[in-house]
């Protein structure tokens, strides 16, 4: 049967099949600088890099970031002998930064070790540093078209809105990646997972789906029962807790600044940050965060805090300020000239806007 003639037999039996969705894609892909032409063979040094910044990311945020490091790094191998700090630095602002890590991590494993070749089999791919199950998934359809299931919150959403899978997330988790991998088909398995990423992002969104333009509207149950919008069903959100936190900006006569690097492991490892407190419930004052200063003096806390929002809570930051006279630190000066080339997340620049402001 030629692939019209599939597509046709699909629509009769009112069920949902890649030879639809494919036709939709050809004609509506998103121009994605990772993304081949057709055609053209997948690199899987694009796809991997793209899948990694991708993750938890929203596309346009990626692109220039993706595009800085191929600039930078324009091989898998390239990017496995640039100094740690230059990528975490090259990362800033993308959130998320173990993931910097592990991709530095990855590419000196593969680069070191694999011959500079990725794996092309799932399997191959999860025991590689920071991919998991998604990832591993999405690179081995899209780059060497492999029949893997990519199931990310897009496809999530499509399809439990397809096939009305009304049970709560995670727990259906299950049943869409079986429904997933059913539909695959045993060609053009990239194009297909691509397609999918393309209708969740672009079609079957959140809020307001475009019901009426979708190439499966005529096979979707949550469409024909009225329960789109509702699905999929998600456990209701807990609420952030807030945390505090007090840091010390200690200020060299050249106008050098003091800090430090976080542990590799843990939130924001491996970045620098201005010397801090533990973050905790409670509020700080200064007497209560003296120990934790980088050399004793007359501090004096800065008017207002720095917000900064995690994934998993909220944080303020009270900043204390004192003009260094000598005396041993640990840590690391940096004149603010280098700030924008330093690997510092966006919480550490935040406090620098706010520092430097308030003490102008």
């Amino acid at each position: 049967m030629t692939q019209c003639g599939e597509a046709m037999a699909e629509a009769s039996t009112g069920k949902p099949g890649a030879a639809d969705l494919l036709a939709w894609y050809d004609r509506h892909q998103r121009d994605l600088p990772w993304r081949a032409k057709p055609g053209v063979t997948a690199d899987p040094y694009h796809v991997w890099l793209s899948e990694i910044m991708l993750q938890q990311t929203q596309v346009q945020a990626v692109i220039p970031y993706f595009l800085g490091f191929l600039e930078r790094w324009p091989t898998v191998e390239a990017l496995a002998q640039a100094p740690r700090d230059d990528v975490l630095a090259a990362w800033a602002g993308l959130g998320y930064y173990a993931r910097a890590r592990r991709l530095h991590d990855c590419a000196r494993e593969v680069a070191g070790n694999l011959g500079g070749r990725f794996p092309d089999t799932e399997e191959g791919l999860r025991a590689l540093p920071g991919i998991g199950a998604y990832t591993a998934g999405a690179i081995a359809a899209i780059a060497f078209g492999r029949r893997a299931a990519a199931v990310d919150g897009n496809v999530e959403r499509v399809m439990a809105r397809i096939f009305q899978i009304e049970e709560v997330m995670p727990a259906a988790k299950k049943a869409v990646r079986k429904v997933t991998l059913e539909l695959i088909p045993a060609d053009r398995p990239g194009d297909f997972a691509q397609a999918l990423m393309d209708l969740g992002a672009t079609i079957c969104t959140p809020r307001k789906p475009a019901c009426g333009i979708c190439p499966w509207r005529d096979a979707c149950l949550a469409r024909l029962a009225g329960v789109a919008e509702e699905l999929p069903k998600s456990a209701p959100k807990k609420k952030r807790p807030h945390r505090h936190g007090l840091v010390f900006w200690l200020e060299r006569e050249d106008g050098a600044v003091l800090f430090r690097t976080r542990p590799d492991e843990g939130l924001l490892g491996g970045m620098l940050e201005v010397p801090t407190t533990t973050w905790r419930d409670t509020d700080w004052n200064l007497a209560e965060a003296a120990a934790d200063a980088p050399v004793a003096g007359g501090w004096q806390l800065l008017p207002d805090v720095v917000r900064h929002g995690f994934t998993h809570f909220t944080l303020d930051l009270r900043v204390a300020a004192l003009s260094y006279c000598g005396g041993e630190v640990t840590g690391t000066w940096h004149h603010p000239d280098t700030f924008p080339s330093l690997a510092l997340p966006t919480m550490t620049r935040k406090v620098i806007k706010h520092a430097r402001t308030a003490r102008l």
